[in-house]
């Protein structure tokens, strides 16, 4: 069975960890590489990543781009937000329900 995880800063993770997924809180550049680099060599089959470390790991990021999992979902964090993650969730959610329903 496939784990899921969400990694970011403290203040933009800390409350998915109440609805059962692991937090992979971040402190960097290195430290995030480390901890997506873990995530993906451990069954982790979503990682819902933040747009400012998403940025940050673009490259790693595209590697996975092909592979079935783990699947990488940006999200909105607390800081260095493009519109990428809300872009994301909202093309995920029309195609799920076949509307546009998020503005």
């Amino acid at each position: 069975m496939y784990k899921m995880a969400v990694l970011g800063d403290r203040d933009s993770v800390c409350g998915f960890s109440c609805l059962g997924v692991e937090t992979a809180v971040v402190y960097g550049e290195a430290d995030a590489k480390e901890q997506f680099s873990r995530l993906v060599n451990e069954n982790y089959g979503i990682i819902y990543i933040t747009e400012y470390y998403a940025e940050l790991l673009s490259d790693e990021i595209s590697l996975l781009e092909k592979a079935v999992t783990p699947a990488v979902i940006l999200i909105p964090g607390v800081k260095g937000n493009t519109g990428k993650g809300m872009a994301n969730i909202s093309r995920a959610v029309e195609k799920a329900v076949g509307s546009l329903i998020l503005d």
